[in-house]
């Protein structure tokens, strides 16, 4: 047992086979994302006993493995479960260190809300985390770039196939070593307009950080490739076809008189971490910042008129990416080349710098896992 700050043991049981160092050193010299994953995972149990009342329990570090799981299981039939994800980044002294827990997770609990899942409380995330890094911190990388990728999840694991929230529900956290999420060195990407699908509807889950919404994106995503795109764009179609969110990234639009602008989060759209950090970072320069509806129309006329600057998108996995281009049935919307002294890239720098150590973190937005 292992005695933390938020004072929940938990129990260890570490692999009998753990990655050999030459094997994890070949995998760190290209890892990817989401390719290859640590010894270990953290587990925490949640049940209703029988005076109805839930809690968290047997909380424990155990070998990364296959989950055994009732083929009745209520996440195999009706989808309720939920993730997160982040990132551990190892400074110049060796330690590591993770950005924004906390906001993690108070969007995991907002999430878990709206798919009637049980709360976890923030303090006992944050050590999941701390725990799971402890004994993998060799598996997080030291490259420009790279970090250590944190997947926490929640699945409903009671077998029962009635048509109500889980009594029975396991918490996980995973990790994987991630470099580029796009691959190569970072270049602007192309983007597909998606016209025909939608990522959410209003009332739905599209807020929630859940795997029905990626899963309704893929269709698109298909079509995207197939148009030799990287991400899908989605509209809202009955609001002036405002522009919402990419598949699985926050979208920002740069205009020559220095507004930065992104759409307001409207029940639809994820209340990305990096999204609110960029926002953060962009009103501390002095850049007007809004968050208002911008719609696809407007986005054409700003590109014709010369008032479009900029346009990237922003999440844990590709933090800031520049989008060059907007693919559409009718043609193409063209961004002016991100330069180093680009919105994007500058703040993109600033930022991945506080999540390096590199920087100064002025915000309390750092903390420490080993």
């Amino acid at each position: 047992m292992t005695q933390n700050a938020v004072g929940v043991e938990f129990a260890q049981r570490l692999t009998e086979n753990p990655t050999t160092a030459e094997r994890r050193a070949a995998i760190l010299e290209d890892p990817g994302f989401g390719n290859y994953f640590t010894d270990h995972t953290a587990v925490i149990d949640w049940s209703i006993d029988a005076e109805g009342r839930g809690g968290w329990h047997q909380a424990r570090i155990e070998p990364y493995g296959p989950i055994a799981m009732d083929p009745a299981a209520a996440v195999l039939h009706y989808g309720q479960e939920i993730f997160e994800g982040l990132k551990a980044y190892r400074h110049a002294d060796g330690s590591v260190w993770t950005f924004r827990a906390e906001a993690n997770a108070h969007r995991f609990n907002r999430s878990a809300q709206r798919l009637a899942l049980p709360e976890l409380p923030p303090e006992l995330f944050v050590e999941s985390l701390r725990q799971l890094v402890s004994v993998d911190r060799d598996w997080v990388p030291s490259g420009d770039g790279e970090a250590l990728y944190l997947r926490p999840f929640m699945i409903a694991t009671e077998a029962f196939l009635g048509v109500r929230p889980a009594r029975e529900v396991s918490y996980r956290v995973i990790a994987s070593p991630a470099g580029n999420y796009f691959g190569g060195a970072l270049k602007p990407v192309s983007i597909w307009l998606s016209e025909h699908y939608a990522r959410a509807g209003h009332g739905g889950t599209g807020e929630a950080k859940c795997g029905g919404n990626y899963a309704a994106s893929l269709a698109a995503q298909l079509e995207a490739e197939a148009n030799g795109c990287k991400q899908v764009l989605f509209l809202d179609p009955y609001n002036d076809n405002a522009v919402e969110e990419l598949g699985g990234m926050n979208i920002f639009f740069v205009f020559t008189d220095g507004r930065v602008v992104t759409p307001a989060l409207n029940g639809n759209i994820l209340r990305g971490v990096t999204r609110d950090s960029v926002l953060q970072l962009a009103s501390d320069r002095g850049l007007s910042v809004e968050e208002r509806k911008i719609t696809i129309d407007e986005w054409r006329a700003s590109v014709a008129d010369g008032t479009l600057a900029e346009v990237f998108a922003c999440g844990t996995a590709a933090v800031i990416t520049p989008i060059g281009e907007l693919k559409t049935a009718e043609g193409s919307l063209v961004s002016p080349a991100a330069g180093p002294d680009s919105v994007a890239m500058s703040i993109r720098e600033q930022l991945l710098g506080i999540q390096t150590g590199a920087v100064e973190d002025l915000h309390g937005w750092l903390t420490r896992l080993a």
